[in-house]
């Protein structure tokens, strides 16, 4: 009887000669899909727990729930990481504007409206934007990704700001885009100095910003 289950099982001839058919190994479990927004998510909290010495590939497969040489096959390095949550935030950012735009076609609300989104992302991108602009971690590719985006965000902004003007809302410049980018800096910095334990909530610093802006134009 046991040779003739060993025959069976390698697919030889069992006691009575008669020829089996080799049985084959079952197939291997199929390759697990990786939710890149799952790991985003992952990536942000490990920055807001321990900022950027505490994301690494093994706190985000363990946070994940799943093996390291799972997440290897998506994610093969910390830079790789950072990319995705780069990549999330900026995408997610620019969709917000773009989304604010098509809502309102008032000069003022479109203005203010940016102003408030950036600070808004500011704030919640705290731990790690500034890590970001600062060209730390994140892939060559991803860096050229962000530089088109840079230039597209700031284009977005470019228009509300000429039609704010035109409106009467800021006080015409001959250099547009330069005051974009004073005003880009002003809700982008508010990202090295906010803490959550201080009085102030994002909603007091964007009606803060908005009060500054409006109060400019109107000695000028």
């Amino acid at each position: 009887m046991k040779e003739s289950l060993v025959g069976s099982a390698v697919g030889g001839e069992d006691a009575t000669g008669s020829r089996q058919t080799a049985r084959r190994r079952p197939p291997g479990r199929p390759r697990r899909e990786i939710d890149l927004e799952a790991v985003a998510d992952a990536a942000a909290k490990l920055f807001a727990q321990g900022g950027y010495e505490a994301v690494s590939i093994e706190a985000t497969a363990e946070m994940l729930s799943v093996s390291r040489a799972t997440l290897y096959r998506t994610v093969p390095t910390k830079d790789h990481l950072l990319g995705i949550l780069f990549e999330r935030a900026t995408q997610d950012l620019h969709q917000s504007a773009l989304e604010l735009l098509d809502r309102t076609a008032d000069p003022g609300e479109q203005l203010f409206g940016l102003v408030r989104l950036q600070i808004a992302a500011a704030v919640a991108m705290r731990r790690y934007l500034m890590v970001f602009f600062g060209g730390i971690g994140l892939p060559d590719d991803v860096v050229d990704r962000w530089r088109q985006w840079s230039r597209a965000y700031e284009e977005v902004w470019v228009g509300a700001v000429n039609q704010a003007m035109s409106a009467g809302v800021l006080e015409p410049s001959e250099d547009p885009v330069l005051t974009t980018r004073l005003l880009l800096g002003m809700c982008i910095w508010v990202s090295r100095w906010y803490r959550p334990a201080e009085k102030y909530s994002d909603e007091d610093i964007t009606n803060a910003a908005v009060q500054l802006i409006a109060q400019y134009t109107r000695r000028t």
